[in-house]
């Protein structure tokens, strides 16, 4: 019986009475040696949650003890939600709320044990005779240990009292202002200036009555500027454009041009008409397309993926470090790249008019559009030509090849290659590229048809994004249309990530799978209230027929955007697993990510199981070296890691996002005349309406407090409000006209107020630009 499986066994036993750490050594006569890795592993235990410390450093059993461990999540009233831990793929538990009074010393993301109590039923008076209590108290959690802090250090902005200096956090949710020495006390030169965005180190809170204390250990620069925002992402979610000296030797060793000597052994498709489509802003390019006609009327596509295991060997310091990060990062403006630039921008990048070395699934189509056959191959290809979304799309509706030419290329600075302007390409070419596109389309449609005819879930919908200048700063919101050319490169990556699941699967190889686990009974049925309240009938949502009618009538409805949003918060995150357990929003069994090598350390790994399966199965061009199998446990550690880099790339990005679209809307209140935004009424609270802008699809607050014209109460169904003297009304889905009134920066709210026709102006049109993330779709 191993040490661990020893302790757990004593502190189990029925018999068995709080003790400390002598005690429990003592009373199983451990020997020396195994003191020290016990001590360790009790020390595990209790950051885990599974242990709790109570009176003179006495262990035992949480759960035991009426405790419960998990994450704790602050509101900015400062009180806040428990999200109590859970094993790996079971049903997450429902939150446990804490009121500000019983959070204790606890910090926004801390890991905390709370006891559930139940507080008493408040008194209730009338005309100054009490009255009895309506129900008992409800039930809240109370928080008695930090197991981890989740911050050792916290980022905000200096600033001083009449008495002394203190940070004010950037995160709203971290409501405790920290206190800090006198600046000019410190080591750092020159000394931090007040109104600066610094980091500061916590030093131990213990008593929740004082302020915690920190001190400054780094200056990001003046606050809310460009390049101190930056900074501040990378610091709070441990990001870093840089990579590691020996990582940078390393990747100098890298030829950055295709050598005669690598493409021995591959399929040679040079000869294939091959391009990309991709966003305006891509910064590097790791799938392309091919077709070709073959006799008997029928088509073969090739899906041509970056080959990135070629230059990435296991193990190597590329590999160690992109395993680390897990994934590449978006933020407005800028990548943090999962692989050095060498390769994420240079040799693994499909770019126009450069051979590259590739991963190929080739797809035939009968002339029905029916898949006959599937095959693979280790190649190398020669993109014919890199085009946007939007000029993709231009080939699908406009016959006019004049018109087609018009469509630009994007600025130079905005992406990681332009490719030639397409004035630049003689008829033939255009008129090529015409066709292969369309007819691209046209088996890319019938694929979609049968998708969603089989139960996959539309939750496709417009995406608003943030351009910046070349200083970095919000220059213009544009609205992304998913169109045509976004779900025609949609469907082959997803064919293709299916057809390699089914092909590993069936060759009892293991591999990681892309999961999407169904989502809870319990909040599909909150979900079902919620939409009744925009008079939106459903049937029972476990049933996917249901949810597929339902997202038909959110695609028409006036709030469509903001209902699909909490449609998509309703379900589960999806993550990445050793073990093929389907994916609920896109209705496939099996399904992987095998498609974005250079931005995904998961298809990184698929690739290298299929170069495993090319050689197990005799394929011509398979590696005459493969990679070393991975066995099940190390695929289940991998999956679990990068689910976790995954989801701190997505928090990160959502940060940047927030940041820039306040910035952007700061620039509003300079302005001599305001601008005029439609929006619609989103939810009524006592204190205003929440608004959603409907061309920027950015949400904010309408106060009570800025309508003069009258006094406004809530119905009570919280649904409307009218004017007590005029009557005017204001509902939930009415549309309205508003200006920004206040942008606070620090809180990350924006107040807007209603329009005045007469000192203001209506609102600019947004560009609408068929340009997107590439596939970074939702869920998937």
């Amino acid at each position: 019986m191993s040490l661990k499986n020893k302790l757990l066994s004593f502190l189990d036993n029925s018999q068995y009475t709080p003790s400390t750490f002598d005690e429990i050594t003592s009373s199983l006569k451990l020997p020396l040696p195994q003191i020290k890795e016990a001590k360790t592993i009790l020390t595990q235990l209790v950051e885990e949650g599974f242990l709790a410390i109570v009176k003179q450093g006495r262990y035992v059993i949480a759960k035991e003890a009426d405790l419960i461990s998990g994450i704790i999540k602050f509101k900015p009233n400062g009180n806040a939600l428990l999200l109590p831990d859970h094993p790996l793929g079971t049903p997450e538990p429902e939150p446990i709320p804490i009121l500000s009074k019983d959070t204790d010393v606890a910090l926004h993301n801390d890991h905390v044990l709370i006891r559930i109590v139940q507080e008493r039923p408040k008194p209730r008076y009338k005309k100054g005779k009490r009255l009895p209590p309506l129900e008992s108290g409800e039930t809240y959690g109370q928080v008695k240990q930090i197991l981890r802090r989740h911050f050792t250090t916290i980022i905000g902005t200096l600033q001083k009292t009449r008495n002394y200096h203190f940070i004010l956090p950037d995160d709203p949710k971290i409501i405790q202002d920290i206190i800090i020495a006198d600046p000019n006390e410190l080591k750092l030169s020159p000394p931090p200036k007040l109104g600066q965005k610094v980091v500061v180190e916590l030093k131990d809170w213990i008593h929740r009555h004082l302020s915690p204390e920190g001190v400054i250990i780094q200056v990001l620069g003046e606050t809310h500027t460009a390049l101190a925002e930056y900074k501040a992402i990378l610091h709070k979610y441990n990001l870093s454009p840089e990579f590691t000296d020996r990582v940078k030797i390393e990747a100098g060793q890298i030829c950055p041009k295709v050598q005669n000597k690598e493409i021995v052994g591959r399929l040679d498709c040079r000869s294939l008409f091959t391009f990309t489509i991709d966003p305006d802003d891509a910064q590097d390019f790791d799938d392309a397309i091919s077709i070709e006609e073959l006799p008997h009327g029928q088509t073969r596509v090739g899906i041509h993926i970056a080959d990135v295991s070629y230059y990435v060997y296991p193990n190597s310091e590329i590999d160690k470090e992109a395993q680390k990060r897990g994934n590449s990062t978006y933020l407005i403006g800028s990548v943090i790249p999962m692989l050095p630039f060498i390769l994420s921008n240079g040799i693994c990048s499909l770019v126009e008019n450069e051979d590259r070395l590739t991963k190929t699934v080739f797809v035939t189509f009968n002339a029905n559009g029916k898949i006959i056959e599937t095959s693979f191959a280790n190649s190398v290809i020669c993109s014919n030509k890199r085009l946007t979304y939007h000029q993709a799309y231009a080939f699908i509706i406009e016959d006019d090849l004049s018109k087609i030419r018009e469509v630009a290329p994007p600025p130079a600075f905005e992406t990681g290659a332009t490719g030639r302007p397409l004035k630049d390409f003689s008829d033939d070419t255009l008129k090529q590229l015409q066709s292969s596109i369309r007819k691209l389309w046209k088996f890319a449609s019938q694929l979609r048809k049968h998708r969603m005819q089989k139960g996959s879930l539309d939750l496709d919908m417009p995406e608003v994004r943030i351009f910046v200048d070349e200083q970095g700063y919000a220059d213009h919101i544009e609205t992304i249309l998913y169109d045509e050319s976004h779900q025609l490169i949609e469907e082959y990556m997803l064919l293709a990530n299916q057809i390699v699941a089914k092909t590993l699967l069936e060759a009892n190889m293991p591999f990681i799978s892309r999961v999407h686990d169904k989502p809870d009974p319990e909040k599909l049925n909150e979900l079902r209230e919620f939409l009744l309240t925009f008079e939106l009938q459903t049937g029972d949502l476990t049933n996917r027929s249901n949810v597929v009618k339902l997202l038909h009538k959110i695609k028409t409805h006036p709030q469509g955007y903001t209902l699909k949003i909490q449609f998509l918060r309703s379900l589960k995150q999806a993550c990445y697993r050793a073990s093929s357990d389907g994916h609920y929003g896109l209705n496939m069994v099996h399904y992987t990510h095998f498609t974005s090598p250079i931005r995904r350390y998961a298809d990184l790994i698929i690739h290298r199981i299929f170069d495993n399966f090319l050689t197990k199965y005799g394929y011509e061009t398979a590696v005459k070296t493969p990679h070393k199998p991975y066995s099940q446990g190390q695929l289940q550690n991998l999956a679990q890691h990068i689910s976790i880099t995954e989801q701190n790339s997505t928090e990160a990005e959502r940060e940047s996002s927030k940041i820039k679209l306040l910035e952007y809307f700061e620039h509003e209140l300079s302005k001599p005349q305001k601008t005029v935004f439609n929006a619609i009424v989103t939810d009524i609270r006592h204190f205003g309406f929440f608004i959603e802008l409907t061309e920027s699809m950015a949400f904010g607050l309408v106060p009570f407090s800025l309508l003069k014209d009258d006094i406004y109460y809530l119905n009570s169904q919280g649904t409307k409000v009218v004017g007590r003297r005029h009557h005017k009304s204001f509902s939930v889905g009415q549309e309205i006209k508003v200006c920004v009134n206040k942008i606070d920066r620090f809180k990350r709210q924006m107040d807007f107020e209603l329009a005045e026709d007469k000192s203001s102006k209506k609102s600019p049109k947004l560009a609408r630009k068929h340009t997107k993330s590439k596939p970074k779709l939702k869920n998937q």
